[in-house]
């Protein structure tokens, strides 16, 4: 049994609230750990840390930011496998999908490197006689990033490594659910040469969340979840007059046109619909296909459904168990609503059979899927695929631009200019063409449109310089003669 503590100025803290969560293996049900709980007090402690910290961190040189982060990325990279390891045992994703998540966020700690060049000015000289204009951009103070169970250690880099190499100081409140990958990377910061205190993790559920929100001394909140938490979150921490990013849920279609090739379609369909049981923001959970092709499309899909193997993700599964007992629950909820809404229930995972506990729900497809079931306008977060059947690509795109969800979408056609038509008409903040899970790299930003985004700034790339930092013009004139130098001769305009 192991016991996740918070970590405060460059240590495991001994701080105790008295409350505490319990941290499950989803594979096997049992509980191999608990998680403390911070209460106000402590994200009191955990503020004033940070605030120290920062007034020191922010003066640091771009130079010393930089060697930080390049050994901060050398060693998440030599302990990758570790970190994987770490998030299956708690989340139940499979190792591959675990080291993929890492890798993504190795790239976020690779483009907060680039930032003596991210975080450069401009600058006008002569904009009047003798007077130069030049913007600068700096620090907000302590941060806080409150981030979910399904990319524990991906969600937290698209944030802190930016936020830290902006020369500001974090407080990082991971999920409760998997909370061992936070507390590993901070090991790993401080290894890296990160100052005590620019790097806090706290532990906690909305108590501490509340008390981050509201917290004076915190300048910003960046935030990913379901949408109902998100809006909560921006309200809240607008009102407390903090900058906030929130990026909430989704429900991702996947287009497919009638010439598209129906092979990768559905390989892509079994990759983006239950890749990481289906518990990702990018997941595809509805397959938009315009007739006459969906018979087709469906058998492809369902023979490659049988052939994914659902298991402990420690040991060469290729789809692990849902995050809880009470997550799966939900889904399996679902399931039976897409029934009773009148779905044609091709693939039931609910007949899955595993020996032994784990919160199990296999793959799960749907036909005759309309907009107005629960299982299509619901973000269900979990391995159910569900499809909708369309006779024109005008009535695709009019599906995916009602719906309130705008993360992200994908398009399969070998038709360059329907493909071009989409990614200019569709309402959606990411688009893939013939790509199912179009995440950008970390030089753009994540991020969607709708009730998939509070806020104005999306996730890392330019965005997130912008976000963790304030911008400051300084118009200057310097009069001659000056400092004992002498007269040469300019006048002296107002």
């Amino acid at each position: 049994m192991t016991h996740v503590t918070h970590w405060i100025n460059g240590a495991i803290s001994d701080e105790d609230s008295g409350r505490h969560g319990e941290i499950y293996n989803p594979a096997t049900g049992l509980v191999t750990g608990t998680v403390a709980f911070a209460d106000p007090a402590t994200i009191d402690y955990a503020v004033e840390v940070a605030k120290k910290a920062f007034d020191n961190w922010r003066h640091s040189s771009l130079t010393k930011r930089v060697q930080v982060l390049f050994a901060f990325r050398e060693l998440v990279n030599t302990h990758k496998e570790e970190i994987a390891a770490l998030i299956t045992a708690q989340h139940g994703k499979v190792l591959s999908d675990a080291s993929g998540e890492v890798t993504r966020g190795l790239e976020v700690i690779e483009f907060a490197c680039g930032i003596p060049h991210l975080l450069k000015g401009g600058f006008s000289e002569e904009v009047s006689s003798g007077v130069d204009v030049y913007s600068i951009r700096q620090p907000l103070g302590p941060v806080a990033i409150i981030s979910p169970f399904n990319f524990p250690a991906m969600v937290p880099m698209w944030f802190f490594p930016i936020a830290i190499a902006c020369g500001n100081s974090v407080i990082l409140k991971p999920s409760e659910k998997d909370p061992s990958a936070s507390m590993y990377m901070a090991n790993l910061l401080k290894e890296a040469g990160l100052p005590d205190g620019v790097f806090n993790v706290v532990h906690g559920d909305k108590e501490a969340v509340d008390a981050l929100l509201t917290h004076p001394g915190i300048k910003s909140i960046s935030f990913v979840g379901s949408t109902p938490i998100a809006k909560y979150v921006y309200e809240t921490g607008t009102k407390s007059g903090k900058r906030v990013q929130a990026l909430g849920g989704a429900k991702n279609h996947m287009v497919v046109l009638p010439d598209a090739d129906l092979d990768l379609a559905a390989d892509a369909a079994i990759n983006a619909g239950f890749g990481s049981a289906g518990e990702r923001c990018m997941a595809i959970s509805a397959l938009v296909v315009v007739e006459p092709v969906a018979d087709e499309l469906i058998a492809k899909i369902k023979e490659r459904m049988a052939n994914i193997k659902t298991g402990n993700g420690a040991m060469g599964a290729d789809m692990g168990p849902l995050v809880t007992l009470a997550h799966r629950e939900k889904v399996a909820a679902y399931v039976a609503a897409g029934e009773k809404e009148g779905a044609t229930l091709v693939v039931d995972g609910r007949d899955i059979n595993i020996e032994g506990g784990g919160f199990w729900l296999g793959p799960t497809l749907f036909d005759n899927v309309t907009p107005e079931m629960s299982i299509y306008r619901d973000e269900i977060f979990g391995p159910v695929l569900s499809v909708i059947r369309v006779k024109s690509y005008d009535e695709a795109l009019s599906l995916v631009n009602n719906h309130p969800y705008g993360n992200g979408t994908a398009i399969f056609t070998n038709d360059g200019g329907a493909a071009r038509r989409y990614q200019n008409e569709v309402e959606v903040g990411m688009v893939g063409i013939n790509v199912p899970i179009p995440v950008p790299m970390s030089y753009y930003s994540f991020g969607g449109w709708k009730s998939s985004l509070f806020g104005d700034s999306h996730a890392y790339g330019a965005e997130g310089i912008q976000f963790f930092t304030r911008g400051k013009v300084v118009t200057s004139r310097w009069l001659d003669p000056s400092h004992g130098g002498i007269n040469l001769g300019f006048p002296q305009n107002t």
